[in-house]
């Protein structure tokens, strides 16, 4: 527990405008967007605006062992940025700035605190662009690299450790590394960056990053195709990538879903009443490239594979439906919680596995009482599902054993949203032991003393639950 006077020396670090402590720390900073973790308010909240002062931080902390906890914008869906009992956030809400745009390198290095949405603009002069779009542009870049958040366009260009160059981070010792570069392949000793991608504060507080851009492809179309099943969707996903067509987004999304996001958005796609009904799921593919003539040649070629395929229909949709539609389904998460999902999960398997997991989960929702619903990342195999059950003890068996079938098809917990407190438990129990050992004794050596977010990815020994 931070003592009056390691507060004292806090704000002669930041200043007394950043820090807030007691009644002054809001409830907006006591937890992020996952819907099962609870709240916990820190005993105080830092805004650094230098690598130095978070370095500062750290040291204190580390001298008064009190656990500190990074925040970004918060829009996590694993709590991983909720507060530690007793400890301090440090919030990057005034490390903000695109700190360099190289156009030759095509290349950016931002702080932590520096938004999607910020860094777009930014970017939009230069026709580049930042392409992990994890569906929330207020996300911040901290909190992407934290969680190694993904996204609709992961099937083209991957998830955030594809597109992130390099880091400057401070350790749990109050050290400061950097890592990586404007370049692409280095074979000089252990690779740092990707370690600490994903690792959710847990290893260490980023400064700064440097990202990999993109040319804007000036050429787009996107396709809805309905299916009668779900099971014809996910049939469907491996033969478009096998064929070469690269989509930047390839979404599917069952018919619940789409009403939930159309209805709520107010958004008419134009597809017929009749097929309407006929339809249990939605295919979604957006293809784009520099000139119109190729997108065109893809067009044709993905209208007659999804009719091979099955599809009802295949329909290319106006521009202004097809941002309406991808907006609403990076929107999709809020729907659920406005229907009362208890959980959302992220589950991801093998692409062309899918199928084989949307089924398991119907049944391990039906002997459990619960009802699932959703859509998901079909080209990179990230299902998302929105998990009704009202019951607590039941919903955690009912998860437990969804991440056990997806692990059993070759899967992983959480593709994009991370570990946090929501998976611990099931990840403590499901994961390899020996990749349990191994992960405590690397977070020993960046954090010798623990301090850093110290109760996320693990189940805490003593079995201690928030």
């Amino acid at each position: 527990m931070p003592t009056d006077e390691m507060l004292d020396t806090l704000a002669s670090i930041v200043g007394d405008a950043g820090l807030l402590t007691g009644v002054a720390v809001g409830e907006d900073l006591t937890h992020d967007e996952a819907l099962t973790a609870r709240p916990v308010r820190p005993v105080g909240v830092a805004f650094p605006r230098t690598t130095e002062e978070v370095a500062a931080i750290v040291a204190l902390a580390r001298r008064e062992a009190v656990p500190i906890t990074a925040r970004g914008s918060a829009s996590g869906l694993s709590g991983g940025c909720v507060p530690t009992p007793g400890g301090l956030v440090v919030s990057f809400a005034r490390m903000n700035k695109v700190l360099e745009i190289d156009d030759e390198n095509q290349a950016a290095v931002v702080q932590p605190g520096v938004t999607l949405a910020e860094l777009d603009e930014v970017l939009r002069p230069h026709g580049l662009m930042y392409p992990v779009r994890p569906g929330e542009q207020s996300a911040s870049l901290g909190g992407n690299v934290a969680t190694n958040a993904g996204g609709m366009r992961a099937v083209r260009y991957g998830v955030t450790r594809h597109n992130v160059l390099g880091l400057e981070v401070v350790l749990g010792t109050g050290e400061t590394i950097r890592t990586g570069g404007k370049f692409v392949k280095s074979s000089s000793g252990y690779d740092l960056t990707q370690l600490v991608i994903g690792s959710e504060g847990t290893l260490g507080l980023v400064t700064e990053a440097t990202l990999k851009l993109h040319p804007v492809l000036a050429a787009s179309a996107t396709v809805l195709a309905p299916f009668r099943t779900l099971a014809a969707v996910t049939a469907a996903i491996p033969e478009i990538v096998r064929r070469g067509l690269t989509p930047t987004i390839l979404e599917y999304i069952d018919t619940l879903t789409m009403q939930v996001i159309t209805e709520s958005e107010s958004l008419d796609l134009g597809i017929p009443a009749e097929l309407k009904e006929q339809a249990s799921a939605y295919l979604v593919t957006v293809i784009e490239h520099p000139g119109e003539a190729r997108v065109s040649e893809d067009l044709e070629v993905l209208a007659a594979l999804l009719d091979e395929r099955g599809a009802l229909d295949v329909f290319v949709l106006p521009a202004p439906a097809a941002t309406a539609l991808i907006t609403a389904r990076e929107r999709a998460f809020y729907g659920a919680k406005a229907a009362g999902a208890q959980e959302i999960v992220d589950i991801v398997v093998p692409r062309a596995r899918i199928g084989d997991f949307l089924e398991v989960a119907g049944k391990l929702a039906a002997e459990h009482g619960s009802f699932v619903a959703g859509c998901g990342h079909a080209g990179d195999g990230n299902v998302h599902l929105a998990v009704f059950q009202p019951d607590h003890d039941t919903l955690e068996r009912f998860l437990v054993a969804l991440f056990a079938a997806g692990l059993e098809l070759g899967g992983a917990l959480s593709g994009e949203h991370g570990i946090g407190v929501v998976k611990r438990r099931a990840y403590t129990a499901l994961e390899q032991p020996e990749r349990i050992s191994l992960m405590r004794r690397i977070k020993a050596a960046f954090d010798p003393d623990g301090i850093l977010n110290p109760d996320k990815i693990f189940e805490d020994p003593t079995g201690t639950q928030r």
